[in-house]
């Protein structure tokens, strides 16, 4: 224990002098050393003691915490409920991304995933179109000439050989000639004849000679500019395509060439057929109007024409259509009798100076 020694003062009395300025006094725990020191207080209680000390300063809050542990109405911006601890409530996007994330968790997502795929109604075989009409339709060649190249072994369709005729196939199936069937398609030739009045076009009838005939080695053009020598190979597969009555005249084509066949006389042909007309009679009032675009044949309405005067007794028809004597029966309708018909013109090929009975080659740069 320590001991403090007192000065006197120095008159010698024992009043204790005084100090200029105030002590202030310590605690007690401090000043008794024969005590240990005070633990500090633990944090949370320093925390609560702070809230304490907080919640003296202020009143309001004091109100708002009792009205949330009350349950009491209270101001709207403080009396929340709390859900902390209370199950989330899932919303209608919330089960769509779980469905999602459980449908896709075997694979993975596609866009057309979401919405459910209609079922394609399988195909029946019968009601597809045959490999030859396709190829047709395509410009690849002629039916005819697709049965044989199909017999050949020359179609291939999706990777596949088909040899039998007949076969059905996905109208935009894939569809492969073989070079051979173009080899033999290149070798195809094309005549223009001059037909003569008294030969059909096509097969004989009532004792007249078809118009092949004349296709000999003696009746070709001198002045042929393809200067191809005849071969007897091109009576294969020859065919008129188009028809020209027996006692008209004029450009008549025979070819080997499916292609060909098919741009002039195919449904949806429209190339143009050019004629001179000599007529006789008087024409009826409206009469040219009526040629050009107003006449039916057979209850059929006719496409438009092209009719004007080339002289005073000759008219000139431009037709895109080949109905059975079609310029004679049109002419009858308005008064004029036909008394002689030529044909001059096919497309973009004329005849020229080819003469009456014979032929020559169609060239490779020349196209209807």
């Amino acid at each position: 224990m320590s001991t403090i020694k007192l000065n006197k003062s120095p008159d010698g009395s024992d009043e204790a002098p005084k100090r200029s300025k105030p002590v202030r006094r310590a605690s007690p725990t401090l000043r008794d050393r024969t005590q240990p020191p005070p633990k500090p207080a633990p944090r949370t209680v320093e925390k609560a003691s702070s809230a304490d000390r907080q919640n003296s300063h202020t009143e309001k809050p004091a109100r708002q915490d009792r009205s949330r542990q009350e349950g009491k109405p209270g101001d709207k911006s403080h009396a929340r409920k709390d859900t902390r601890n209370e199950p989330r409530r899932e919303s209608r996007n919330d089960s769509q991304h779980h469905s999602r994330k459980e449908y896709n968790a075997d694979r993975p997502v596609r866009r057309d995933d979401a919405a459910p795929r209609r079922p394609v109604a399988p195909t029946d075989p019968d009601a597809q179109p045959r490999l030859s009409k396709v190829m047709a339709d395509r410009g690849l060649c002629s039916r005819r000439e697709a049965d044989d190249w199909i017999v050949n072994g020359w179609v291939k369709v999706n990777g596949e050989i088909i040899e039998a005729l007949g076969t059905r196939i996905d109208p935009d199936a894939e569809i492969i000639i073989s070079t051979y069937a173009k080899e033999y398609q290149a070798e195809n030739v094309t005549i223009l004849l001059h037909k003569p009045v008294g030969y059909v076009s096509g097969q004989a009838e009532d004792g007249y000679e078809p118009a092949v005939v004349l296709v000999k080695p003696e009746n070709q053009w001198s002045e042929d500019p393809t200067q191809k020598t005849f071969h007897r190979g091109i009576y294969h597969g020859l065919a008129p395509a188009g028809r020209l009555d027996i006692d008209s005249t004029g450009l008549l084509v025979l070819t080997q060439d499916g292609r060909i066949a098919r741009v002039l006389i195919g449904d949806d042909s429209s190339v143009e057929k050019e004629y001179l007309v000599r007529v006789e009679g008087e024409l009826s009032a409206n009469g040219m109007a009526k040629l050009n675009h107003g006449l039916s044949l057979d209850g059929v309405q006719l496409k438009p024409a092209k009719v004007s005067w080339q002289n005073e007794d000759q008219l000139r028809f431009v037709l895109r259509e080949g109905r059975k004597r079609q310029i004679r029966r049109m002419c009858e309708l308005v008064g004029l009798k036909v008394v002689g018909l030529k044909r001059i013109r096919i497309g973009r090929i004329s005849l020229g100076k080819l003469p009456a009975g014979q032929w020559r080659y169609l060239a490779e740069h020349e196209k209807f």
